[in-house]
Protein backbone atom coordinates (compact mmCIF):
# COMPACT_ATOMS: atom_id res chain seq x y z
CA UNK A 1 0.00 0.00 0.00
CA UNK A 2 1.47 3.61 -0.76
CA UNK A 3 3.05 5.45 1.86
CA UNK A 4 0.26 8.26 2.24
CA UNK A 5 -2.26 5.93 2.96
CA UNK A 6 -0.86 6.06 6.49
CA UNK A 7 -0.71 10.00 6.43
CA UNK A 8 -4.22 10.38 5.01
CA UNK A 9 -5.95 7.52 7.42
CA UNK A 10 -3.98 7.32 10.38
CA UNK A 11 -5.95 9.20 12.82
CA UNK A 12 -9.50 7.62 12.19
CA UNK A 13 -10.39 4.39 14.12
CA UNK A 14 -11.10 2.14 11.71
CA UNK A 15 -13.58 -1.34 11.91
CA UNK A 16 -13.51 -3.44 8.74
CA UNK A 17 -16.37 -6.88 8.82
CA UNK A 18 -17.67 -9.39 7.02
CA UNK A 19 -20.72 -11.44 7.37
CA UNK A 20 -19.14 -14.65 8.88
CA UNK A 21 -16.13 -16.24 9.09
CA UNK A 22 -16.81 -19.82 9.08
CA UNK A 23 -16.28 -21.43 5.69
CA UNK A 24 -12.71 -21.83 4.68
CA UNK A 25 -11.33 -20.79 0.99
CA UNK A 26 -14.82 -19.27 -0.19
CA UNK A 27 -14.35 -16.13 -2.47
CA UNK A 28 -16.21 -13.49 -0.22
CA UNK A 29 -13.66 -14.47 2.82
CA UNK A 30 -10.37 -13.64 0.58
CA UNK A 31 -11.85 -10.32 -0.66
CA UNK A 32 -12.35 -9.36 3.17
CA UNK A 33 -8.67 -10.62 3.91
CA UNK A 34 -7.52 -8.38 0.92
CA UNK A 35 -9.21 -5.15 2.35
CA UNK A 36 -8.13 -5.65 5.84
CA UNK A 37 -4.73 -5.59 4.60
CA UNK A 38 -5.79 -2.40 3.25
CA UNK A 39 -6.23 -0.81 6.40
CA UNK A 40 -4.05 -2.55 9.16
CA UNK A 41 -5.06 -0.73 11.89
CA UNK A 42 -8.78 -1.59 11.97
CA UNK A 43 -10.57 -3.29 14.47
CA UNK A 44 -12.26 -6.59 12.59
CA UNK A 45 -15.98 -7.62 13.17
CA UNK A 46 -18.11 -10.40 12.46
CA UNK A 47 -21.29 -12.41 13.39
CA UNK A 48 -19.29 -15.51 14.50
CA UNK A 49 -15.63 -17.37 12.85
CA UNK A 50 -14.09 -20.33 13.38
CA UNK A 51 -10.73 -20.86 15.51
CA UNK A 52 -8.90 -21.23 11.98
CA UNK A 53 -10.79 -18.18 9.92
CA UNK A 54 -10.00 -15.88 13.07
CA UNK A 55 -6.80 -16.39 13.87
CA UNK A 56 -5.58 -14.84 10.69
CA UNK A 57 -6.37 -11.82 12.32
CA UNK A 58 -4.95 -12.91 15.66
CA UNK A 59 -2.77 -9.52 15.76
CA UNK A 60 -5.80 -7.37 15.74
CA UNK A 61 -8.89 -6.83 18.02
CA UNK A 62 -11.52 -8.78 16.98
CA UNK A 63 -15.97 -8.18 17.78
CA UNK A 64 -18.04 -10.75 17.48
CA UNK A 65 -21.66 -11.32 18.47
CA UNK A 66 -23.75 -13.72 20.98
CA UNK A 67 -23.60 -16.32 17.51
CA UNK A 68 -19.92 -16.63 18.44
CA UNK A 69 -21.39 -18.88 21.38
CA UNK A 70 -23.51 -21.01 18.94
CA UNK A 71 -22.00 -24.59 17.97
CA UNK A 72 -21.65 -26.16 14.47
CA UNK A 73 -20.76 -22.63 12.70
CA UNK A 74 -19.89 -24.09 9.50
CA UNK A 75 -23.48 -25.87 8.77
CA UNK A 76 -25.79 -23.84 10.05
CA UNK A 77 -25.85 -20.75 8.32
CA UNK A 78 -29.50 -21.32 6.65
CA UNK A 79 -31.04 -22.16 10.22
CA UNK A 80 -29.56 -19.05 11.54
CA UNK A 81 -30.57 -16.63 9.16
CA UNK A 82 -32.62 -14.63 10.89
CA UNK A 83 -30.30 -14.11 13.75
CA UNK A 84 -27.89 -12.42 11.83
CA UNK A 85 -29.50 -9.03 11.67
CA UNK A 86 -29.97 -8.75 15.46
CA UNK A 87 -26.64 -9.97 15.61
CA UNK A 88 -25.25 -7.57 13.31
CA UNK A 89 -27.30 -4.75 15.15
CA UNK A 90 -26.35 -5.93 18.58
CA UNK A 91 -22.48 -4.49 17.68
CA UNK A 92 -21.38 -1.82 19.40
CA UNK A 93 -19.32 0.67 16.55
CA UNK A 94 -20.09 3.75 17.88
CA UNK A 95 -16.54 4.58 18.63
CA UNK A 96 -15.18 4.57 14.69
CA UNK A 97 -14.95 6.77 12.24
CA UNK A 98 -15.08 4.32 9.41
CA UNK A 99 -16.39 1.48 9.06
CA UNK A 100 -16.36 -0.93 6.42
CA UNK A 101 -18.36 -4.33 5.68
CA UNK A 102 -17.60 -7.05 2.68
CA UNK A 103 -21.46 -8.28 2.84
CA UNK A 104 -23.29 -10.80 0.79
CA UNK A 105 -26.12 -11.26 3.45
CA UNK A 106 -25.91 -9.46 6.47
CA UNK A 107 -22.50 -7.49 7.56
CA UNK A 108 -24.14 -4.17 6.04
CA UNK A 109 -26.73 -4.09 8.76
CA UNK A 110 -24.68 -2.48 11.53
CA UNK A 111 -25.55 0.27 13.55
CA UNK A 112 -23.37 3.49 13.39
CA UNK A 113 -23.68 7.06 14.58
CA UNK A 114 -24.47 9.63 11.74
CA UNK A 115 -20.70 10.94 11.89
CA UNK A 116 -19.33 7.68 11.42
CA UNK A 117 -18.53 6.96 7.46
CA UNK A 118 -20.23 3.52 6.77
CA UNK A 119 -18.81 2.15 3.20
CA UNK A 120 -20.33 -1.52 2.25
CA UNK A 121 -18.24 -3.85 -0.70
CA UNK A 122 -21.42 -5.93 -1.57
CA UNK A 123 -20.98 -9.28 -3.23
CA UNK A 124 -24.38 -9.91 -3.81
CA UNK A 125 -27.54 -8.80 -2.15
CA UNK A 126 -29.24 -11.96 -0.32
CA UNK A 127 -29.95 -14.71 -2.71
CA UNK A 128 -32.09 -16.50 -0.01
CA UNK A 129 -34.70 -13.44 0.69
CA UNK A 130 -34.20 -11.31 -2.99
CA UNK A 131 -34.03 -14.24 -5.28
CA UNK A 132 -35.77 -17.25 -3.17
CA UNK A 133 -37.06 -19.24 -6.43
CA UNK A 134 -33.30 -19.54 -7.33
CA UNK A 135 -31.61 -20.02 -3.70
CA UNK A 136 -34.77 -22.98 -3.36
CA UNK A 137 -34.86 -24.08 -6.49
CA UNK A 138 -34.54 -27.87 -5.95
CA UNK A 139 -36.46 -27.20 -2.74
CA UNK A 140 -39.29 -25.31 -3.47
CA UNK A 141 -41.18 -26.64 -0.73
CA UNK A 142 -39.19 -25.02 1.83
CA UNK A 143 -39.03 -21.99 0.43
CA UNK A 144 -42.87 -21.80 0.45
CA UNK A 145 -42.30 -22.83 4.04
CA UNK A 146 -39.89 -20.15 5.06
CA UNK A 147 -41.82 -17.52 2.90
CA UNK A 148 -42.86 -15.71 6.58
CA UNK A 149 -39.19 -15.00 7.21
CA UNK A 150 -37.66 -14.37 4.33
CA UNK A 151 -40.17 -11.20 3.85
CA UNK A 152 -39.13 -9.96 7.33
CA UNK A 153 -35.42 -10.78 5.87
CA UNK A 154 -36.49 -8.42 2.94
CA UNK A 155 -37.87 -5.59 4.73
CA UNK A 156 -35.02 -5.77 7.28
CA UNK A 157 -31.81 -5.77 4.18
CA UNK A 158 -34.13 -2.81 2.39
CA UNK A 159 -33.93 -0.89 5.78
CA UNK A 160 -30.22 -1.55 6.53
CA UNK A 161 -29.09 -0.88 2.62
CA UNK A 162 -30.45 2.81 3.28
CA UNK A 163 -28.27 3.19 6.47
CA UNK A 164 -24.85 2.62 4.10
CA UNK A 165 -23.70 5.56 2.90
CA UNK A 166 -21.90 4.16 0.06
CA UNK A 167 -21.92 1.04 -2.01
CA UNK A 168 -19.17 -0.77 -3.90
CA UNK A 169 -20.42 -3.40 -5.61
CA UNK A 170 -17.82 -6.42 -7.30
CA UNK A 171 -19.44 -6.09 -10.94
CA UNK A 172 -21.81 -4.45 -13.35
CA UNK A 173 -24.03 -6.98 -12.77
CA UNK A 174 -24.84 -6.67 -8.80
CA UNK A 175 -24.56 -2.88 -9.33
CA UNK A 176 -28.00 -3.58 -11.22
CA UNK A 177 -29.09 -5.47 -8.45
CA UNK A 178 -28.07 -2.78 -5.72
CA UNK A 179 -30.14 -0.34 -7.81
CA UNK A 180 -33.31 -2.97 -7.95
CA UNK A 181 -33.35 -3.98 -4.98
CA UNK A 182 -32.16 -1.17 -2.87
CA UNK A 183 -32.75 1.88 -5.25
CA UNK A 184 -28.87 2.82 -4.24
CA UNK A 185 -25.93 3.98 -6.83
CA UNK A 186 -22.97 1.81 -6.56
CA UNK A 187 -19.18 2.29 -7.40
CA UNK A 188 -18.05 -1.25 -9.38
CA UNK A 189 -14.44 -2.44 -8.02
CA UNK A 190 -13.94 -6.25 -9.20
CA UNK A 191 -12.24 -8.32 -7.23
CA UNK A 192 -9.18 -10.58 -8.02
CA UNK A 193 -7.36 -13.60 -8.67
CA UNK A 194 -3.99 -14.69 -6.75
CA UNK A 195 -1.88 -14.03 -10.12
CA UNK A 196 0.82 -15.19 -7.92
CA UNK A 197 -0.08 -18.70 -7.17
CA UNK A 198 -1.24 -19.69 -11.39
CA UNK A 199 1.02 -20.32 -13.93
CA UNK A 200 -0.21 -20.63 -17.88
CA UNK A 201 -0.44 -24.11 -19.28
CA UNK A 202 2.38 -22.61 -22.02
CA UNK A 203 4.80 -22.21 -18.66
CA UNK A 204 3.99 -25.60 -18.13
CA UNK A 205 6.02 -28.74 -18.41
CA UNK A 206 3.37 -29.73 -21.46
CA UNK A 207 1.69 -27.26 -22.87
CA UNK A 208 -1.17 -29.65 -24.65
CA UNK A 209 -4.30 -29.66 -23.18
CA UNK A 210 -5.88 -33.03 -21.31
CA UNK A 211 -8.60 -34.97 -22.33
CA UNK A 212 -10.94 -33.79 -19.69
CA UNK A 213 -13.18 -30.32 -19.07
CA UNK A 214 -13.17 -29.15 -15.77
CA UNK A 215 -15.08 -27.84 -12.81
CA UNK A 216 -14.19 -26.36 -9.45
CA UNK A 217 -16.80 -24.60 -7.26
CA UNK A 218 -19.22 -25.61 -4.05
CA UNK A 219 -21.83 -28.17 -4.91
CA UNK A 220 -24.45 -26.18 -4.07
CA UNK A 221 -28.14 -26.78 -6.17
CA UNK A 222 -28.37 -23.45 -7.71
CA UNK A 223 -24.91 -23.32 -9.41
CA UNK A 224 -26.39 -25.92 -11.59
CA UNK A 225 -23.46 -28.91 -11.81
CA UNK A 226 -26.02 -31.15 -12.81
CA UNK A 227 -26.59 -29.79 -16.39
CA UNK A 228 -22.70 -30.39 -16.42
CA UNK A 229 -22.95 -34.09 -15.72
CA UNK A 230 -25.76 -34.66 -18.60
CA UNK A 231 -24.23 -32.41 -21.40
CA UNK A 232 -20.97 -34.91 -20.29
CA UNK A 233 -22.70 -37.53 -21.48
CA UNK A 234 -24.41 -36.48 -24.18
CA UNK A 235 -21.34 -35.14 -25.70
CA UNK A 236 -19.06 -38.08 -24.93
CA UNK A 237 -16.24 -35.98 -22.76
CA UNK A 238 -14.79 -36.03 -19.82
CA UNK A 239 -15.28 -34.31 -17.10
CA UNK A 240 -13.84 -33.52 -13.38
CA UNK A 241 -15.48 -31.87 -10.77
CA UNK A 242 -13.91 -30.52 -7.67
CA UNK A 243 -15.37 -29.34 -4.46
CA UNK A 244 -18.38 -30.22 -1.65
CA UNK A 245 -21.27 -28.95 -0.94
CA UNK A 246 -24.70 -30.40 -0.17
CA UNK A 247 -25.26 -30.89 -3.56
CA UNK A 248 -22.29 -33.92 -4.38
CA UNK A 249 -24.45 -36.71 -3.17
CA UNK A 250 -27.09 -36.03 -5.27
CA UNK A 251 -24.34 -35.43 -8.24
CA UNK A 252 -22.54 -38.69 -7.46
CA UNK A 253 -25.55 -40.58 -7.85
CA UNK A 254 -25.83 -39.14 -10.94
CA UNK A 255 -22.69 -39.87 -12.33
CA UNK A 256 -23.14 -43.42 -11.13
CA UNK A 257 -26.02 -44.13 -13.25
CA UNK A 258 -24.51 -42.90 -16.11
CA UNK A 259 -20.89 -44.96 -15.81
CA UNK A 260 -22.03 -46.88 -19.58
CA UNK A 261 -20.85 -45.28 -22.32
CA UNK A 262 -18.66 -42.61 -23.77
CA UNK A 263 -17.45 -40.04 -21.34
CA UNK A 264 -15.97 -40.40 -18.09
CA UNK A 265 -16.77 -38.24 -15.03
CA UNK A 266 -15.21 -37.72 -11.73
CA UNK A 267 -16.29 -36.20 -8.89
CA UNK A 268 -13.09 -35.39 -6.56
CA UNK A 269 -14.47 -33.96 -3.70
CA UNK A 270 -12.42 -30.90 -1.74
CA UNK A 271 -8.46 -31.29 -3.11
CA UNK A 272 -5.47 -28.78 -1.78
CA UNK A 273 -4.05 -26.08 -4.05
CA UNK A 274 -1.54 -27.81 -5.73
CA UNK A 275 -3.71 -30.46 -7.26
CA UNK A 276 -6.45 -27.73 -7.98
CA UNK A 277 -3.53 -25.78 -9.68
CA UNK A 278 -2.33 -29.24 -11.76
CA UNK A 279 -6.11 -29.77 -12.69
CA UNK A 280 -6.83 -26.47 -14.38
CA UNK A 281 -3.31 -26.38 -16.17
CA UNK A 282 -4.17 -29.93 -17.83
CA UNK A 283 -7.55 -29.55 -18.43
CA UNK A 284 -9.10 -28.44 -22.35
CA UNK A 285 -10.88 -26.29 -20.68
CA UNK A 286 -13.39 -24.59 -17.49
CA UNK A 287 -16.81 -24.96 -17.05
CA UNK A 288 -18.98 -22.78 -15.17
CA UNK A 289 -22.76 -23.86 -15.14
CA UNK A 290 -23.93 -21.14 -12.87
CA UNK A 291 -25.04 -17.23 -13.11
CA UNK A 292 -22.43 -15.98 -10.79
CA UNK A 293 -22.50 -12.59 -9.28
CA UNK A 294 -18.49 -12.44 -10.47
CA UNK A 295 -16.99 -16.01 -10.75
CA UNK A 296 -13.51 -16.12 -9.27
CA UNK A 297 -12.69 -19.89 -10.57
CA UNK A 298 -13.12 -19.06 -13.83
CA UNK A 299 -10.76 -15.87 -13.60
CA UNK A 300 -8.26 -19.14 -11.95
CA UNK A 301 -8.88 -20.88 -14.94
CA UNK A 302 -7.86 -17.85 -17.25
CA UNK A 303 -4.81 -17.23 -15.10
CA UNK A 304 -3.64 -20.53 -16.14
CA UNK A 305 -3.75 -20.12 -19.58
CA UNK A 306 -7.04 -21.98 -20.30
CA UNK A 307 -10.34 -20.86 -21.88
CA UNK A 308 -14.02 -20.98 -19.86
CA UNK A 309 -16.98 -22.61 -20.81
CA UNK A 310 -19.66 -20.14 -19.26
CA UNK A 311 -23.56 -19.94 -19.36
CA UNK A 312 -24.11 -16.35 -20.61
CA UNK A 313 -25.18 -14.48 -17.64
CA UNK A 314 -23.95 -12.59 -14.35
CA UNK A 315 -20.37 -12.10 -14.03
CA UNK A 316 -19.12 -14.57 -16.54
CA UNK A 317 -19.92 -11.52 -18.86
CA UNK A 318 -17.70 -9.11 -17.49
CA UNK A 319 -14.68 -11.59 -17.69
CA UNK A 320 -14.62 -13.55 -20.47
CA UNK A 321 -14.13 -12.17 -23.80
CA UNK A 322 -15.92 -14.54 -25.94
CA UNK A 323 -13.92 -16.24 -28.85
CA UNK A 324 -10.60 -14.87 -27.13
CA UNK A 325 -10.64 -16.71 -23.84
CA UNK A 326 -13.83 -18.31 -23.88
CA UNK A 327 -17.24 -19.38 -25.40
CA UNK A 328 -21.31 -18.83 -23.90
CA UNK A 329 -23.47 -21.57 -23.92
CA UNK A 330 -26.75 -19.36 -23.62
CA UNK A 331 -29.79 -21.41 -22.47
CA UNK A 332 -28.91 -22.81 -18.82
CA UNK A 333 -29.45 -26.33 -19.62
CA UNK A 334 -27.71 -29.60 -20.72
CA UNK A 335 -28.42 -29.56 -24.11
CA UNK A 336 -27.04 -26.31 -24.84
CA UNK A 337 -23.73 -26.82 -22.86
CA UNK A 338 -23.66 -30.35 -24.96
CA UNK A 339 -23.71 -28.14 -27.88
CA UNK A 340 -20.58 -26.23 -27.33
CA UNK A 341 -18.73 -29.14 -25.53
CA UNK A 342 -18.97 -31.14 -29.01
CA UNK A 343 -17.66 -28.17 -31.00
CA UNK A 344 -15.58 -27.06 -28.87
CA UNK A 345 -11.69 -26.25 -29.65
CA UNK A 346 -8.96 -25.89 -27.60
CA UNK A 347 -6.23 -25.14 -29.65
CA UNK A 348 -8.23 -21.88 -31.00
CA UNK A 349 -7.23 -20.35 -27.58
CA UNK A 350 -4.16 -18.71 -26.97
CA UNK A 351 -2.67 -18.97 -23.27
CA UNK A 352 -1.30 -15.80 -23.42
CA UNK A 353 -4.72 -14.30 -24.01
CA UNK A 354 -6.08 -16.00 -21.15
CA UNK A 355 -3.50 -14.90 -19.37
CA UNK A 356 -3.60 -11.50 -20.21
CA UNK A 357 -7.20 -11.35 -19.46
CA UNK A 358 -6.53 -12.16 -16.46
CA UNK A 359 -4.44 -9.82 -15.17
CA UNK A 360 -6.25 -6.96 -15.50
CA UNK A 361 -8.04 -8.64 -11.92
CA UNK A 362 -4.95 -8.42 -10.22
CA UNK A 363 -5.07 -7.78 -6.08
CA UNK A 364 -2.70 -4.86 -6.28
CA UNK A 365 -5.40 -2.87 -8.61
CA UNK A 366 -8.49 -4.35 -6.69
CA UNK A 367 -6.61 -2.69 -2.86
CA UNK A 368 -5.50 0.38 -4.90
CA UNK A 369 -9.02 1.10 -6.44
CA UNK A 370 -10.25 0.45 -2.10
CA UNK A 371 -8.15 2.69 -1.01
CA UNK A 372 -8.88 5.19 -3.62
CA UNK A 373 -12.20 5.17 -3.51
CA UNK A 374 -12.26 5.07 0.34
CA UNK A 375 -9.64 8.38 0.60
CA UNK A 376 -11.66 10.32 -2.09
CA UNK A 377 -15.11 9.54 -0.32
CA UNK A 378 -13.72 10.91 2.92
CA UNK A 379 -12.80 14.18 1.03
CA UNK A 380 -16.82 14.49 0.06
CA UNK A 381 -17.96 13.52 4.09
Amino acid sequence: MPKEYQKSLQNLKIAVGHDDLTVPFEGGGKVFSAIAEVFPQADVFTSMGTKERLAEFADRRVLTTFMQKLPFKRKLQLPLAPLYPLAFESLDLTDYDLVITSSSRFAHGVLTKPETTHICYMHSPGRMFWEPERYFQDKSWLGKLLTPALSYLRLWDYTAAQRVDYFIANSQNIAKKIKRYYGREAKVIYPFVDLARFQTAAEADSGRPGDYFLIVTRLAPWKRVDIAVEAAKQAGVNLKIVGAGPDRRRLKKMVKAMEEGEGKIETLGGVGDEEVNTLYRNCRAFIMTQEEDFGITALEAQAMGKPVIAYGAGGALEMVVEGETGEFFKEQTASSLAEVLRKFKAGKYRAEDCRANAERFSKERFQREILKFVEETLKTR
